[in-house]
């Protein structure tokens, strides 16, 4: 059985539907068991993250997937402690050969998403990590493109979603969104159920326009 946790933190609910959603794509591919761990505010202290039940599911994962708002530019601060408390597994190269993805939402079409991306991205690495990006071409690109494009905020690092600040986390961010993260966490699935146990991979893609 290949187990794959999300680990997010979510201050207005918008992060969590994406997680969710994540957990959706990667309840889609047989023999994977997800399990959502959420970063909440109450488990720092003292300027130090620690959720012992969290770190065992961890720890015990084939592939992790990292999600985290955008605020001025990078990750939470509070997932930015739990990142910083990863340096124990670091030392003990723990997480090397786990697969990674990750994910962000914000309130703007760019907000520097990218810049959290590129570092959750440069974390998985510093951990030995296997990163995997965003399989799916760039929607919105053409005449015709629309709000519900797959990839439509056009990212490969990791997934994008994007919410307007006021909004209702039950709707926002749109369906496409949280499309697209499921279809990177099956695809996280995927890559690390054929890696584990062999067998052929057949590769899912969506036509670019």
């Amino acid at each position: 059985m290949i187990k794959v946790a999300i680990v997010y933190h979510s201050l207005h609910g918008h992060t969590a539907r994406l997680a969710h959603a994540a957990a959706t794509g990667c309840g889609s591919v047989e023999g994977v068991t997800t399990n959502l761990v959420e970063i909440r505010n109450e488990d720092v202290q003292d300027g130090r993250w620690k959720n012992a039940a969290a770190i065992e599911i961890l720890n015990a994962s084939d592939a992790i997937m990292f999600g985290s708002p955008t605020l001025m530019g990078d990750t939470s601060a509070v997932f930015k402690m739990f990142l910083e408390w990863a340096f124990e597994p670091w030392l003990k190269q723990a997480w090397k050969d786990k697969f990674a993805a990750a994910f962000t939402n914000s309130a703007s079409q760019s907000g520097d998403k990218l810049n959290t991306l590129q570092s959750l991205s440069v974390f998985g690495m510093q951990m030995g990590m296997i990163w995997v990006g965003v399989g799916d071409p760039p929607g919105n690109n053409w005449s015709g493109g629309s709000r519900n494009d797959i990839n439509r905020l056009g990212t490969w690092v990791g997934a994008m979603g994007q919410s307007n600040g006021d909004s209702d986390a039950g709707t926002e961010p749109p369906d496409s969104d949280c499309e697209t993260v499921s279809r990177l966490a099956r695809r996280l699935s995927l890559i690390t159920k054929r890696f584990k146990e062999g067998g052929e991979y057949k590769t899912e893609c969506i036509a670019a326009r």
